[in-house]
Order: structure tokens, then C-alpha cells, then sequence
């Protein structure tokens, strides 16, 4: 969600902070605020709403100092008003933090007895505010922030600045992400290597109960209680090079048409296009002795996951569960042994499929990440990583990362298929033939982009709208209706199309639009009876499918779009794309803030 960056340089912070801030826009913020050392005092710049804001402040009242701190804030508590931005802070110490401080209000009660004075509805502020108090009764920096850190419950990462010390900059991390860069006579905080990447690739990343203390000549590693711990400087993979939208209007649309050379660069890792076969990195698991599989995920993740699901069970014949990671250890499920967990995450942060991760290794599983970022916590705490070479996704809701997800998925299931001996060498052969023919047919869905603009016109008048399928493309359905839900405001559904009689269908009239997913093949028959019961309740029904079963649908669909032909093994990946490209233009036509929908965060970093 919030995104933190720190420096201590040589050359002035605040345009430096601002340009990192920028490359956290992906995170989602609703405010956003640098605070710098100035002659030794603090200063402060804040605004509501998106950088460009801030940015047109600090032009009319230029912030100094070559040390400071700047974020981008998530409204949890308080209202997204310039008062509630970050950082916060007294004529002391000043603050960033990326997460909830769940005894905030017992801190604050305490420390207004003490004679504290807020002026912000935060629980971050409680953080400072704590810090400052140690400070006047005689603590050192250093001393002060260790000592709060002991009090603080919740998830966090923290960075924080201190009047009168421009060398000294003091982070923290309890289950949100917080990276130290070590740069040529500088030094930086981050909330991720993507923010870092242009000023430094050397990076090192603190572990839940860190904290760090950070000088111009490097950084120190402690853990709660205050011992010196070694945490190892690394070079990270990703380039500093601007992240930015080409001749796309936005960065969704860039995205959505980089589909084709992520699947072809996702699969380049891990098919053998010479033999027909899936290579995987060495596993500490054989998928022979595995006896169960726990998919979790959040949010379009977890509909890859559930497409996965469906792949490990119908191809592996691996029983395999599938839960949202905000419910997962909830219901507690006692995970056998031998079982295998697996994780499915475009940023590796998120903090529910994280406490799944957790609650998973807790129940003795292997553990089994999908991730975008291969420096993140939920890669560094798996016992394996495959990754979706998607690059940076900034767009809010993810496109190119969700089929980059379904694509090591079906490599994966393949991989256990022929393991747990499900699948012979030919059906491994057909299997990844088809695969390796994703990007290109990937290429051709998009060049149905101006047709399914024109559908989108119709779209773009409905209240609500029904998106139906079956089997691996039943998730494709709840990732169309989540996808226009999300940046269109148009209240959607993903239905499986046999469930459709079980309620959806008396939603069904004229102004209704009932979105088919229907690729041929052996449920097409039955998913096509349910379209034909949509169309006779008056629904106006867009088709999604190959030239064979465009034709049997042709009489009954207001809209057909006809997608190349696939092996049904397959089409659940190429079907996602013209979903999440009817929910961009839908989303144009109706004026909304594609890249930043309302009240999304890229990153889901705290529950």
C-alpha cells in the first residue's frame, strides 16, 4: 500500500525522493509528503491526492537538505487530508510508515497523559510522537526509536529522520517490506528495489523484527531486542531504468499489450522448445510423495491459482485445495503431512498470502512461491521460487502478471503430471507444443482490441453484469467481472455457468449484459445451453470463442468475439486477455482513473 523512501546524500533529497516516490505510484496513495533536514531543523511538505500535487508544492516552496524521508500514503486511519499525509512527526524526529499500528490507541491515550499533543488522526503519528518522548527524557536517537520499537504492535516499516543528526536515518521493518541501498557515498531506505533501483542495485533487505540505524558510511542490523544481526548486501536484478508508458494513454494499456512477450519470455524459463518439455530449477519436494496441494492467493492471483487448481487435479491428479489467503489460516485447516503449499503473488508482499505462507510452514508444508519479485519476503521465506518474468506491473489491477501466473502454472502442472506419472512423454509433447504457441496466438487476441472497444460502448451503460464459464475458464470469468468491477465501477459477477439457475439467471433481463467465456472443446455443449438460457431471459450476451464455437453461438450473441483456435488446455490463459481488455476500454469510455482506481493499492501490504 504506502510506499517509504530515505537518503542520506550528497546532492539535494527532495527531487530525488520525488522521482523514487513516483516509481511507488504503482502501490496506490491517496496523499503524499517529504520531510527534510534543513540547517539542522525538520521541514515538511504535504498534499492530498496524487504527486502532482506535491510536486507543484515543493516548486512553489523548494524543500533543501541532502538528508530526508518521503511517502505516499494509503488512508487507513484518518481521512486522506494534508493533515493525515506523511510524514508526521514534532520539531524532533520525523516519520514514514508503511502499515497499521494495532495499539495505536492505547499508545496515544498514554502519551497525551504524558503530555503529548497530537495533530493527526493517525496511529502513525503515535510513533513519533513515542519517539519524541523518549527524546526529552534524555534517550540518544538511537536509543529512543529502539526503545518504541519494543512497544509497537502491528505490521510496520518505518523510517525516520532526527533534528540535528543529517547523518542518521533509522528504519524498521514487523511484516511490511523495507530495503537498504548502499550507493556511492549515500545511502538510501526503500519499501521495495524497484524505488532503489535507479540510485543503487546493491541492496539489503531487513527480516520481520529488524531494525536498522544508517549513516552516510553504511548501515547496522538489529533485531528487537537490540543485538547486532548480519543481513547480506545483494545485487539486485532490476534495471533503474524510468518505468514509463511508451505511446500508451496509460499504463494498463502498455500492459495489457506486453501480454505476448511476457508469456514468451515466462515460458523461455521453464519449456524446452527442442524436446517438449518442462525444465524446472531443482525442488526440495518431489511432487511424487506430495499428497495434497494448498493453493492461496489474493485477488486475481488467486484466480490463477484456482485455474491451477483445476490443472493439478484434472492433469496431476494431485488433490489440491484452493483458499484466499484472508481466510486461509482463519479456518485453521489441518495440512497433512507431505503436503505442498503454494503461493501465488505478483509483488511477494502481500500480507495475507504472506500469513498463509507463515501459517503453512507452521503446519510443517513445503513451501512453493509464484512471484513477480524475486527479492521479496514471500521469495526469501519459500523453500522455492518459480517466477513470472513479467517485469514492472505499475497498473493498478494486474494484467500481464496474471497470465504470466497461469503460464508457470501450467508448466508446473505439466512438471507434476509427468512426476507423479499422470502423463506419459506424447501428452507432455501436445501439452507444452500448445504452450509454446501462447505468444503468438496471444498477438492475435490483441488485434481484436478495436472490436472489443466497440463492445465496450455497450458495456459501459450497464449497471450489472454477468460473466459465465466453465472448468479452467470458470476463474477467467470471476477475473472479467473482478477486472471491470475494479476500474470501471460497474458491479459485476463471475459465475461457474452451471450455477447460473442456481440465482444469477433471475437478474437476467435486456439491460444485463451476460459476458460467455466459451472456448470449444469438451464443456462447450454445456456452457453453451446456459448462454442460450441467458439469451431467452432477454440478456444481451458477448461471446469470447474460437471460430467453431463463435458459429454454433453466432444466432444467439448480440457480440461474438472470435479468438484463434486453441487446445483447451490452454485457453484459459488466452481468454483472460480480451476480459481484462474489455474492462480498459469500458473503463476509458467512462472516464475513470484506469492506472489508480479508487480506494486500490497495488500492494496489499497490511489486512
Amino acid at each position: 500500500m504506502c510506499g517509504i523512501v530515505g537518503m542520506i546524500g550528497n546532492r539535494e533529497a527532495a527531487p530525488v525522493l520525488l522521482e523514487a516516490l513516483r516509481r511507488l505510484e504503482y502501490r496506490g496513495y491517496d496523499s503524499a509528503g517529504i520531510a527534510t533536514l534543513v540547517n539542522g531543523h525538520i521541514e515538511r511538505r504535504r498534499a492530498p491526492g496524487k504527486l502532482g500535487h506535491l510536486a507543484e508544492m515543493l516548486a512553489l516552496r523548494p524543500l533543501p537538505g541532502t538528508t530526508g524521508i518521503g511517502h505516499t500514503r494509503w488512508a487507513t486511519h484518518g481521512a486522506p487530508t494534508e493533515g493525515n499525509a506523511h510524514p508526521h512527526g514534532t520539531a524532533q524526529v520525523s516519520v514514514v510508515h508503511n502499515g497499521i499500528i494495532e495499539n495505536h490507541a492505547e499508545l496515544r491515550a498514554e502519551l497525551e497523559a504524558a503530555g503529548q499533543e497530537f495533530s493527526s488522526e493517525t496511529d502513525t503519528e503515535t510513533v513519533a510522537q513515542l519517539v519524541d518522548l523518549n527524546l526529552k527524557r534524555g534517550m540518544a536517537p538511537v536509543e529512543a526509536a529502539g526503545a518504541a520499537f519494543k512497544r509497537l504492535h502491528g505490521a510496520y516499516a518505518l523510517a525516520m529522520v532526527f533534528a540535528g543528526h543529517s547523518e542518521l536515518m533509522i528504519g524498521a521493518q514487523q511484516g511490511a517490506p523495507l530495503a537498504v541501498g548502499f550507493g556511492e557515498g549515500e545511502m538510501f531506505l526503500g519499501s521495495d528495489a524497484l524505488a532503489l533501483a535507479p540510485l543503487t542495485r546493491r541492496i539489503a533487505f531487513l527480516r520481520d523484527g529488524d531494525w536498522t540505524v544508517v549513516t552516510r558510511d553504511g548501515a547496522r542490523f538489529f533485531d528487537l531486542e537490540g543485538r547486532d544481526v548480519q543481513r547480506k548486501v545483494q545485487q539486485t536484478a532490476l534495471s533503474g531504468a524510468a518505468v514509463g508508458k511508451g505511446n500508451f494513454r496509460h499504463f494498463m494499456e502498455k500492459e495489457l499489450h506486453e501480454h505476448p512477450a511476457v508469456l514468451g519470455d515466462t515460458l523461455h524459463q521453464m519449456v524446452d522448445p527442442g524436446t517438449r518439455s518442462v525444465v524446472l530449477p531443482a525442488l526440495p519436494f518431489s511432487f511424487k510423495s506430495v499428497t495434497r496441494l494448498s493453493i492461496s492467493a489474493c485477488g486475481s492471483a488467486f484466480y490463477a491459482g484456482m485455474v491451477g487448481r483445476f490443472w493439478f487435479e484434472a492433469l496431476a491428479r494431485l488433490p489440491a485445495d484452493g483458499d484466499v489467503a484472508s481466510e486461509f489460516r482463519y479456518r485453521q485447516p489441518p495440512l497433512e503431512k507431505g503436503g505442498l503449499g503454494l503461493l501465488v503473488s505478483q509483488s511477494g508482499e502481500t500480507a495475507d498470502t504472506l500469513a498463509a505462507l507463515r501459517y503453512m510452514r507452521e503446519q510443517g508444508q513445503h513451501v512453493l512461491s509464484i512471484v513477480n519479485v524475486p527479492e521479496s519476503t514471500m521469495a526469501r521465506e519459500s523453500d522455492a521460487v518459480l517466477q513470472t518474468v513479467a517485469g514492472p506491473e505499475v497498473g493498478v489491477a494486474s494484467t500481464k502478471a496474471f497470465t504470466a501466473q497461469l503460464a508457470v502454472l501450467a508448466c508446473l502442472a505439466i512438471a507434476a503430471a509427468r512426476e507423479r506419472g499422470a502423463i506419459g512423454r506424447e501428452e507432455e509433447r501436445r501439452l507444452t507444443t500448445a504452450l509454446l504457441e501462447v505468444p503468438g496466438r496471444a498477438a492475435e487476441v490483441l488485434d481484436h482490441d478495436a472490436h472489443i472497444r466497440r463492445i465496450a460502448e455497450r458495456i459501459a451503460e450497464a449497471r450489472d453484469v454477468l460473466y459465465l464459464g466453465r472448468g479452467g475458464c470458470f476463474p477467467i470469468a470471476m477475473e472479467g467481472a473482478l477486472k471491470l468491477k475494479e476500474i470501471s465501477y460497474i458491479h459485476a459477477e463471475g459465475y461457474a455457468a452451471g450455477e447460473m439457475k442456481h440465482g444469477p439467471i433471475a437478474l437476467i433481463d435486456r439491460n444485463v449484459p451476460v459476458i460467455a467465456i466459451t472456448p470449444s472443446g469438451p464443456l462447450f455443449e454445456k456452457t453453451a445451453s446456459n448462454v442460450q438460457e441467458a439469451a431467452a431471459r432477454g440478456g444481451q450476451v458477448v461471446v469470447f470463442s474460437d471460430a467453431e464455437g463463435a458459429q454454433k453461438l453466432a444466432s444467439i450473441a448480440a457480440e461474438t468475439v472470435v479468438l484463434p483456435k486453441m487446445d483447451p488446455f490452454v485457453a484459459p490463459i488466452l481468454h483472460a486477455i480480451p476480459v481484462q481488455l474489455l474492462a480498459y476500454h469500458v473503463a476509458v469510455l467512462k472516464g475513470t482513473d484506469v492506472d489508480q482506481p479508487r480506494n486500490l493499492a497495488k500492494s496489499v501490504t497490511v489486512e
